[in-house]
């Protein structure tokens, strides 16, 4: 999975729709975190060029070289300072779940332009298909994936301002072995375990909005791209 063989022409098919797709769905997510930081009265984020929707003030040279060479992927955090917000713990949930919270709605308006595509078209362009089924899978993969309780994901400040002392300390404590935990989690199954998820999540929102007929095109497209 992480080293896949680019001489095969079904790499690169992968890679062209997946990578619109991953271009803007992280620069949103890290967009979404410095703009809810500023509306909470947190500027560090402006003040590093990283209220922007521009991928390039987002993007990560591993995280972006893993997105060309893997189907992950992952851009700069976006800088914090709780200290400037108006309701510290309030203010820090607010801010991370908005990462995620754009994802699932990008998920959401990808559901919605896939449909417009299917009744617009009689036989969409199968790479527009593929891209836009592509917007709800990674998309809710990257939502559901931050919403981990694992420092440094967001789920995990989320966990942390919601208990109260001394729960909350104690999180705060067992945040330093995080990391490791995150990579045990992948390790040992928990990514293919939230692939599995995110796939069942993908199919059945699709199952809901689309025809039989459109099922049937949606599958040939992620066919013929190799999905």
């Amino acid at each position: 999975m992480f080293f896949p063989d680019i001489t095969n022409p079904a790499f690169w098919l992968r890679l062209v729709v997946r990578l619109p797709v991953m271009l803007v769905a992280l620069p949103i997510h890290e967009f979404s975190h410095a703009y809810m930081a500023h509306l909470c009265g947190d500027d560090t984020a402006k003040y590093n060029g990283r209220l922007t929707l521009n991928p390039l003030a987002h993007l990560d040279p591993i995280g972006t070289l893993c997105l060309l060479l893997a189907p992950i992927g992952w851009a700069k955090p976006v800088p914090v300072n709780p200290m400037n917000f108006r309701n510290p713990r309030q203010d820090d949930i607010k801010v991370s779940a908005a990462g995620p919270g754009s994802n699932f709605l990008l998920a959401l308006v990808s559901l919605l332009l896939l449909k417009l595509a299917l009744s617009v078209y009689a036989e969409p362009p199968p790479w527009l298909l593929a891209i836009l089924f592509l917007g709800i899978f990674l998309n809710i993969g990257l939502g559901l994936f931050n919403l981990l309780p694992l420092f440094p994901l967001d789920g995990s400040h989320i966990v942390q301002n919601t208990l109260k002392w001394p729960a909350s300390e104690k999180f705060a404590n067992f945040s330093k072995y995080a990391p490791l935990l995150l990579i045990a989690f992948v390790v040992m199954g928990g990514g293919v375990l939230l692939f599995h998820i995110v796939r069942f999540l993908s199919v059945n929102l699709a199952q809901i909005l689309l025809s039989n007929h459109e099922l049937g095109l949606l599958g040939n497209a992620l066919d013929s791209y190799g999905y």
